[in-house]
């Protein structure tokens, strides 16, 4: 049975996270693209993995690849993706962003990272760097 100190916190670590998804979503992003959750995710991996497949993005973000696909149509006939042939396996394709992909990709993340900091500036920075720090090595134990 799991402690209940740790059950505590775990609960409280759902109610923390609730309420910053309400305030990183009390502002819209600032395109009119309108992108789902997951149509953003899968920019922001082909942002950071250029000339990435279908495969590759179903694994990173831990998704089916017949969801992949079908997002990655969206978003190429959105003009945010191109694909362009494998030049070693002809049944596979690379996938990189088209400047307009690359231009919302750029203003996303700016957006994210102005809402992040509104959160963090009621913090120290000695208190930003703690907190950081114990997310990080929570998230590197937990994988």
């Amino acid at each position: 049975m799991a402690d209940h100190s740790l059950q505590k916190d775990a609960d409280q670590w759902l109610s923390l996270m609730s309420r910053m998804r309400r305030f990183a979503a009390s502002e819209p992003p600032p395109h009119d693209a309108r992108l789902s959750p997951s149509l953003v995710a899968i920019i922001d991996f082909v942002a950071a993995n250029p000339e990435c497949g279908v495969k590759e993005i179903a694994r990173g973000l831990k998704l089916a690849t017949p969801t992949v696909s079908i997002n990655i149509r969206q978003l190429e006939e959105a003009g945010f993706v191109v694909r362009k042939p494998h030049p070693r396996d002809r049944r596979a394709v690379q996938l990189s962003l088209t400047p307009q992909g690359q231009a919302l990709h750029e203003q996303t993340y700016a957006f994210r990272r102005q809402t992040f900091e509104r959160l963090l500036a009621g913090l120290t920075p000695a208190e930003r760097k703690n907190m950081l720090s114990l997310l990080e090595k929570a998230l590197d134990q937990a994988q």
